[in-house]
């Protein structure tokens, strides 16, 4: 009964207006996406032609096989991006839970100083700091390696991490802690067994926002610290559709969509662990 309520407060005329305002708001965000698709399936000859057509005159999926011609190395841009983005999410995630934490529970000298640092960086570009990231990753020998787009990739994400995770571990009950220590559970056997395992819903958004973060960061990184070919990420790959007299659209957006490709599937394999992990605690029984 309660439901249909809810549902009944809204008035027939209300409700066209929230489903319209809806689409509207889709149409503007997936416009861009559905115009880079189509210009993909269009001939070169045809991408400029007057008047305007929407939907592509002899449209095709040649560009998704003539691509791979155009860049022999497009496989490996992708597995690079894939693999710089697991490899920094798997670190972030190992150094943000254990720091989220301490956050969380612990009341020690500079807690709040070091949360308000932590939203200072988020303020910072990462182009701001690539001289000084440039000069550390020289000093350790990182140049031109795979960790070199990894470590900088890292370092973004763990402030925004640490708070989003800090948050959710200040949901869970402390008296299970205190249970667990009382019946003389040691305090990392705690956080191991008893911290861990509730709070997978929040480490599943960290996990999410880190990945997608560092795929999108690799451009700036990877054009700074590498210069080898076998290490370049997809962001640097797509420079080889830009000619110098003209762009190979149809190609370009056609290797676009691919590399956004794992970016989809991960989330949406993984979209249940971040409608879970966003609400968590958003009821109380």
């Amino acid at each position: 009964m309660k439901s249909n309520a809810m549902i009944d407060r809204y008035r027939w005329y209300e409700m066209v207006g929230i489903y319209a305002g809806i689409a509207l708001f889709l149409t503007f965000v997936l416009a861009p996406f559905v115009e880079g698709f189509l210009v993909s399936l269009k001939p070169l000859t045809y991408l400029f032609s007057s008047p305007y057509k929407f939907w592509p005159q002899n449209a095709s999926f040649d560009a998704y096989f003539t691509m791979w011609e155009r860049v022999p190395l497009l496989g490996r841009y992708i597995f690079n991006s894939i693999l710089i983005s697991t490899i920094g999410t798997l670190i972030g995630v190992i150094l943000i839970t254990p720091a989220a934490y301490a956050f969380a529970r612990f009341d020690f000298r500079g807690r709040g100083p070091l949360l308000g640092a932590f939203l200072a960086v988020n303020m910072f570009s990462g182009a701001v700091l690539l001289i000084p990231l440039y000069r550390l990753m020289r000093s350790f020998g990182l140049l031109n390696t795979y960790f070199a787009m990894i470590v900088p990739g890292v370092a973004f994400v763990i402030p925004t991490g640490i708070w989003l995770l800090r948050t959710y571990m200040l949901r869970i009950p402390q008296e299970l802690e205190e249970a667990a220590l009382a019946d003389g559970a040691s305090r990392f056997y705690t956080f191991r067994r008893v911290i861990l395992p509730l709070a997978m819903p929040g480490i599943s958004v960290v996990a999410i926002y880190s990945f997608l973060t560092i795929y999108a960061q690799q451009f700036i990184y990877a054009l700074t610290f590498n210069s080898k070919t076998e290490y370049m990420p997809l962001p640097v790959g797509l420079y080889a559709f830009f000619g110098r007299q003209d762009v190979i659209w149809n190609e370009l957006m056609a290797a676009s969509f691919l590399g956004v490709l794992p970016v989809f599937v991960v989330f949406i394999y993984l979209q249940r662990y971040l409608v879970a992990g966003m609400t968590a605690g958003a009821l109380k029984t």
